[in-house]
């Protein structure tokens, strides 16, 4: 099954570079497809959000912040309002 896509002129031609060097490198035809799976192979997709613990640099005062505006919320909210 293929499907259609909508990318830049420029996004193309560099797809068709790639193509060319996986090609030339691999010694046989690649096609666009083939060019894409290349690149989303290489690249590390996102895994689970536990994995993003630590990663935010946020000081002491800015997560005091943070929770006394999520307690604001918290109190003031009433499911009232939203009937």
């Amino acid at each position: 099954m293929s499907t259609s896509i909508r990318i830049s002129k420029k996004t193309y031609e560099k797809l068709v570079e790639l193509a060319g060097i996986l090609q030339a490198n691999l010694k046989r035809t690649v096609s666009i497809d083939d060019a894409i799976k290349f690149l989303l192979e290489r690249r590390s997709l996102p895994g689970k959000i536990t994995e993003l613990s630590g990663s935010w640099e946020i000081t002491d005062e800015q997560v005091s912040e943070t929770l006394k505006s999520l307690k604001k919320g918290w109190n003031d909210w009433n499911l009232e309002k939203f009937i």
